[in-house]
């Protein structure tokens, strides 16, 4: 069973919701097959068909519902977590779904997390980057980071699309370059923090390789001692602790570099539809995939990693 951890749906009256409540960027979320209608379904599942793609996991990063005010996005993430339950209730063949959670609120977190998990069956949750301009490893989010780790939960980690916060870059380059170094920060941070020893049960996926990080490994060993102090794990060792979706446009180079750092056995299919659709999703997402590795290690990303990290059948 193919199984793809990073697609997205995306609800027009969703976006509009969050329209509403002050969010500026849901345009280019628009108008690409992604919303929840019999056309838009009917299409992807031809494209999954085409590719041999069985089951995407949803979610709706990085229109995540982090809003200011904890009512709105309260509201917005209860929205969107019924209709993602709702299509895969509807689909169960085809969807799986992460939940969204009203961060920063993390009383109001506490209770969605809860909700989704128990009572609409999400197969873990999905958090930006970064959340409301702070890191994850911010201490205000520590009783959030307890509750996942009590509940051995998979984390999805998706850019947030603040421009990893930098001036320089802006218009198409927060996509472009942003987007991967907030992927890179955001696991650079979990690995040198000690997050994943203090949280060892959550099982993390980082989008995109988790941007630069195989380029790095090497570089965060030698370095490491910078602050003063031998490291609890190696950064290469704690890199091995976590998961990484192989959303690359294709780039053979970008997937056998995430094999040598960490292992085809942490490499998990991801789309990223509706960002990589046409011939850029069944080659440039799976195809590429059988072309650069063998059947085995093939296999495992397209496959059997995922299968074992969420506990599918």
């Amino acid at each position: 069973m193919l199984i793809d951890v990073h697609a997205h749906v995306y609800p027009s009256d969703y976006l509009d919701l969050l329209e509403r409540s002050g969010v500026k960027t849901t345009g280019s979320h628009r108008g690409l097959g992604a919303d929840d209608t019999d056309t838009d379904l009917s299409a992807r599942f031809a494209l999954m068909d085409e590719a041999g793609v069985d089951l995407q996991v949803l979610s709706a990063a990085p229109m995540f519902g982090h809003l200011d005010d904890c009512a709105q996005a309260a509201i917005a993430t209860r929205t969107i977590n019924d209709r993602y339950a709702e299509l895969t209730a509807r689909h169960p063949g085809r969807f799986r779904a992460f939940a969204t959670v009203p961060l920063p609120h993390l009383d109001d977190a506490l209770v969605e997390l809860a909700r989704a998990l128990d009572e609409l069956g999400m197969v873990g949750v999905t958090l930006g980057t970064t959340i409301a301009g702070r890191a994850l490893t911010d201490p205000v989010f520590t009783p959030f980071w307890a509750e996942l780790d009590r509940r051995a939960s998979v984390v999805f980690l998706h850019p947030a699309g603040d421009s990893a916060g930098s001036a320089q870059i802006e218009g198409a380059l927060r996509w472009l370059v942003g987007a991967p170094m907030e992927d890179t920060i955001a696991a650079a941070k979990l690995i040198t923090e000690g997050h994943l020893v203090r949280f060892p049960r959550v099982r993390v996926i980082n989008s995109h390789f988790g941007g630069a990080l195989p380029l790095l490994l090497e570089r965060w060993d030698s370095l490491s001692r910078l602050g003063g102090a031998e490291p609890e794990v190696m950064p290469s060792v704690a890199a091995r602790k976590m998961w990484y979706d192989t959303v690359s446009h294709g780039s053979a180079t970008a997937l056998l570099a995430g094999v040598g750092a960490v292992g085809a056995d942490r490499l998990l299919l991801g789309s990223d539809f509706p960002y990589q659709t046409g011939s850029v999703f069944t080659h440039g997402a799976v195809g590429f995939i059988r072309e650069t590795l063998d059947d085995d290690e093939a296999m495992g990303i397209l496959d059997t990693n995922a299968t074992a990290l969420f506990g599918l059948t």
